[in-house]
């Protein structure tokens, strides 16, 4: 489920934006090479990486694989730099409105896909063996990770405009009435039976606790996959048999899925703000956690002169 957009072109419009189009073939690269990488090594290195720890030092590999080897000690700068890229992405979030350094929404995309990749970069540089200040900030590290991917889930539940901002009830309401009309126009139903086919959630009690919130989110999320494929069904058996018709039932069915996606984070905005505002008190100690770790391995390593660079 993606999070929608205020200003978002028309689920019919064919053509998306040249600079959304880059971005995704960029952030794609990104993630191919970030994930690629520590692939490749690992797959080559396997039988140092599993060898007894008295038996690795005497591997052809030991030279080039161990943390202050060639591809070890590269591997444990591109995970420092991406750790230290992660931090950006709350710099952008509080600049607010400024188009120039592109969408919070893309800033989002590209921390999630460094945040996922630093550990297993980091595993690599480590040969898989954490100990003392590594094995704490690893061990922190892995949980800013997996948080991240719980957050990101509540994230795009909360209505954004391109910027990236939450939006505001009115805006919401607005493009929910559009979207309305718009799928209404390509189906040829009425109010009433649209209604009654969009129905995926009932109303949220009040106070809803954290797990309460997510069984909701969850089930919610597969009552509107479902929902949407009765609405196509209904649509063609009222008389839509035409090909242009049966053609029209893809967008048909992804402006569906946006609308009751609107409807469900309208429903759920309280809720889903209140478990994020907790997401984000527990994830933001654990990242700067990790980040003293960090830094303290660098500062270590670099004064001992453990370093191919000087």
């Amino acid at each position: 489920m993606t999070t929608v957009e205020l200003a978002a072109q028309p689920a019919g419009a064919p053509r998306v934006p040249f600079r959304t189009r880059l971005f995704r073939v960029v952030h794609r690269m990104f993630a191919t090479v970030l994930f690629g990488l520590p692939v490749l090594v690992i797959a080559w290195g396997l039988p140092y990486y599993t060898a007894p720890l008295a038996e690795r030092v005497r591997h052809p590999a030991h030279r080039v694989l161990n943390p202050a080897g060639d591809i070890g000690q590269a591997f444990g700068v591109l995970a420092f730099a991406l750790f230290l890229f992660l931090w950006l992405y709350p710099l952008r979030k509080r600049v607010g409105r400024a188009p120039w350094l592109g969408p919070v929404r893309g800033w989002l995309d590209v921390h999630i896909v460094a945040g996922l990749a630093v550990p297993l970069i980091g595993a690599v540089h480590a040969t898989f063996r954490f100990q003392g200040v590594v094995g704490l900030g690893y061990a922190a590290m892995l949980v800013v990770a997996l948080s991240g991917v719980v957050g990101r889930y509540l994230y795009v539940r909360i209505p954004r405009g391109v910027s990236g901002l939450a939006a505001s009830r009115e805006e919401i309401a607005r493009l929910r009435d559009a979207m309305l009309a718009e799928l209404a126009g390509r189906t040829g139903m009425s109010a009433d039976e649209l209604s009654r086919a969009l129905i995926v959630s009932e109303p949220v009690p009040p106070r809803l606790g954290i797990v309460a919130t997510f069984t909701r989110l969850i089930r919610d999320d597969l009552r509107r996959r479902r929902a949407a494929r009765r609405l196509v069904r209904e649509w063609r058996r009222s008389g839509a048999g035409s090909r242009a018709e049966r053609d029209a039932a893809r967008s048909v069915l992804r402006l569906a899925r946006r609308q009751m996606a609107l409807a469900q984070q309208i429903r759920m905005l309280e809720a889903t703000q209140r478990v994020f505002g907790y997401w984000h008190a527990a994830h933001l100690p654990v990242a700067i956690t990790a980040m003293i770790a960090v830094l303290i391995h660098v500062a270590v390593v670099v004064s001992l002169g453990v370093t191919w660079f000087y």
